[in-house]
């Protein structure tokens, strides 16, 4: 990820511009822990820390990771204010090499984070998702997707770019294909992906 779009989240959370923050994680999210025996969490690009939160407080561990210091710091004491604390760990890192989580994993949960990486990103994120989730593991992704080929700025990813990332080592559950809304902007077509380690 770039310098710039690091400064620009930076300067979302300094600002409390942030149309992704919600208490409650999506109803994907909510709708998936009922059928997953609680076990280890990793919530990707984690922000609040909303997701890892929720899963704890429903008995699961939960680790989760964002390169926003002021996001991190905020997540600590959200859950330490919900009383579960002892049950989440809070990183900065980035999300495509979370050197300070250490699997297996159970679960992990990405909610628009890594469509906006670039393709070697893209790569190590896949291989770190590889070495941490444990064989039958869900890993539960959520996407903006996009049509055209890369411009200076694009936002999202390609349809295709997630069927060859995630070829080898993932089997595809299940997608839903939708469109979400942002602020004022047009919506953007979207996806949940449901994957499960080999």
């Amino acid at each position: 990820m770039t310098n710039e779009t690091y400064q620009r989240f930076v300067d979302r959370y300094e600002s409390g511009q942030l149309p992704w923050n919600d208490e409650l994680p999506p109803p994907e999210v909510i709708d998936i822990v009922p059928k997953l025996p609680p076990g280890r969490a990793l919530d990707l690009g984690c922000g609040y820390g909303r997701t890892a939160i929720y899963l704890a407080k429903h008995g699961w561990t939960a680790d989760g990771v964002d390169y926003v210091p002021q996001a991190i710091a905020r997540a600590k004491e959200i859950a330490a204010a919900a009383g579960v604390g002892s049950e989440t760990n809070f990183y900065v890192s980035s999300a495509s090499a979370p050197e300070p989580c250490v699997g297996p994993y159970d679960l992990a949960v990405d909610i628009g984070c890594m469509h906006s990486f670039p393709e070697p990103q893209l790569i190590e994120y896949r291989d770190s998702l590889k070495q941490l989730l444990r064989p039958g593991a869900t890993y539960l992704l959520f996407a903006h997707l996009r049509d055209d080929e890369p411009t200076e700025r694009p936002h999202g990813i390609l349809d295709h770019q997630i069927d060859s990332l995630f070829s080898d080592g993932f089997s595809l559950d299940h997608v839903e294909v939708g469109s979400t809304q942002v602020e004022d902007r047009p919506p953007w077509r979207s996806a949940w992906y449901w994957f499960k380690k080999s």
